[in-house]
């Protein structure tokens, strides 16, 4: 699955670089400005093309736990019935 923050195209070894410094730069930790950093994340984040992200929702199957669920149910209805 795509990273939504991620843009299209990878990231040239210098943009990593420039990220890097200016993260050790502006970081809360090291005294800067929470907020400020907040939004430059953001700005970094953001993807190249207009517009938000498309936002994939995989939905994945409750195997075996509603398998085992269903067969607690039954046995306690078996067990009611006997």
């Amino acid at each position: 699955m795509a990273d939504p923050h991620r843009s299209e195209r990878p990231r040239t070894a210098e943009e990593r670089a420039a990220f890097r410094a200016w993260v050790r730069a502006h970081h809360p930790d090291v005294g800067g400005d929470p907020e400020e950093f907040a939004a430059g994340l953001r700005s970094f984040r953001r993807p190249a093309r207009h517009g938000r992200a498309a936002v994939s929702v995989v939905r994945r199957r409750r195997w075996p736990a509603s398998a085992v669920s269903r067969w607690r149910r039954r046995r306690r209805r078996a067990r009611v019935l006997r």
